[in-house]
């Protein structure tokens, strides 16, 4: 009988210390819970650690680079992140073609790309789409100053809030010319006009002005600086489509008087940007409309037949003062990315003074943060960069329509302004078009 009780009582204590154990566990169980560690948190953890330092290769996509500048940040970018590997992908140069095939590209949810240039009107429409990936928590954490850069290209890619873009070089057009060919630069476009007609075929020149007059947006670049110049405006400051005015259709006029002259290419309709440096460097022209990059590439000893006679000014003034289109490019993170810090680091490190600096230095990019400006190498890399008066442009240039919907709009005017241009209708019948076109285009 003592015998059975003492088993039982052995058999009760082990009992109990299984009880125990147990409890004890699942209270170690909870107390981990309720500290944030959960299984799922350790895993994600580990991971993070082990891809710490693991070498990773993004997509970088942009446009043509004639000045190989962009090889040269990517190299320097490398050389700081060892771990991460840039790959180039070329887009083409006709932006609306590289708009295209992001829109292609993302609609999809493609990852293939993980950071991309675009064009300063491109952010609140990529936004709205929900293509880009908002970049506020990168600002933040890792205490960007935005109002280092200028005012403009911050609030380009600002929409709803929320800033979607990093402000990479900002353009705006101006007017080169033959400084061994003309003794004083235009002041309006009639002066313009006289002296392309009067100068042309001096020093071997062909053509007396290039721009781009192409149907693709450097077309509408263009116009908006000649209607600008006149008092025109597309839309105005309470959104009301105003385009159906005296002023753009005097502005337009002036366009077409310039396009159906002597003085340009016979295929002046096929000229885009590079159609436009290729032309000029070789010494065809007497005056050329372009961005700033044109510059360096004048000045390029193995490229260029015209160095050391070249000479900027601003662009021509109509009734209304002289006008700049506000250009540049943005970099934005592909919202389905696979990379996203990394590819915040290469876009991060683009956009900084470092990176700035070397697109300025070796590719004639403007900069869009101001203190560069004083950077005696941005200087030297050429005048226009130690000019003030150029800063004034760069903070007062006139910008395009800003709208979400502003490709369609842009696709509007680029048919428009072109059957102008091609003679099939007026310029009243185009105001008029495209003050209806729009207008339903912003009501849809």
């Amino acid at each position: 009988m003592e015998q059975t009780k003492r088993l039982l009582l052995v058999c009760l204590m082990l009992v109990l210390a299984i009880f125990v154990t147990a409890c004890n566990g699942d209270s170690e169980s909870e107390e981990d819970n309720a500290e944030g560690t959960s299984d799922e948190e350790t895993n994600n953890e580990e991971n993070e650690s082990a891809s710490d330092g693991e070498e990773v290769t993004i997509v970088y996509a942009r446009g043509v680079d004639t000045t190989g500048a962009i090889d040269l940040v990517i190299e320097a970018f490398e050389e700081e992140h060892p771990h991460i590997n840039v790959e180039l992908r070329e887009m083409p140069a006709d932006t609306g073609q590289s708009h295209d095939q992001y829109v292609t590209m993302f609609s999809s949810q493609s990852s293939e790309v993980d950071v991309f240039d675009a064009d300063v009107i491109w952010p609140a429409e990529f936004a709205q789409a929900n293509y880009a990936l908002e970049l506020d928590r990168f600002i933040e954490r890792d205490g960007i100053d935005m109002d280092a850069y200028f005012p403009g290209t911050v609030q380009a890619a600002n929409f709803n809030g929320k800033q979607w873009a990093m402000p990479k070089f900002t353009d705006a057009g101006m007017l080169y010319y033959r400084s061994d060919i003309v003794e004083e630069a235009p002041e309006t476009w009639d002066e313009l006009i006289e002296q392309a007609s009067e100068l042309q075929g001096e020093e071997g020149t062909e053509f007396g002005y290039l721009m781009q007059a192409a149907q693709y947006e450097g077309l509408i670049c263009n116009y908006i600086e000649f209607i600008a110049s006149y008092g025109g405006q597309v839309i105005d400051e309470n959104n009301n489509v105003v385009v159906n005015s005296p002023e753009t259709v005097k502005g337009l006029e002036k366009l077409m008087e310039v396009v159906n002259s002597d003085f340009v290419p016979d295929n002046i309709l096929n000229f885009m940007e590079t159609e436009t440096e290729n032309a000029w460097i070789a010494g065809d022209s007497v005056f050329a409309r372009n961005w700033p990059y044109l510059q360096a590439s004048s000045n390029d000893e193995d490229r260029s037949s015209i160095v050391g006679d070249v000479d900027i000014a601003p662009l021509p003034a109509g009734d209304e003062g002289n006008a700049a289109t506000l250009g540049g490019w943005m970099g934005m993170i592909n919202r389905f990315s696979e990379q996203p810090e990394e590819a915040w680091e290469f876009l991060k490190f683009m956009t900084s003074e470092e990176g700035q600096k070397i697109i300025a230095v070796h590719g004639g990019r403007a900069p869009t943060l101001e203190a560069l400006y004083d950077d005696p190498e941005v200087q030297e890399a050429g005048p226009l960069f130690a000019n003030p008066e150029f800063v004034n442009v760069l903070q007062s240039a006139v910008p395009r329509p800003v709208s979400p919907i502003y490709p369609e709009i842009s696709d509007i005017m680029q048919i428009e302004v072109s059957k102008v241009l091609t003679g099939d209708q007026s310029a009243e019948e185009a105001a008029e078009n495209m003050q209806s076109k729009i207008e339903a285009a912003m009501e849809d």
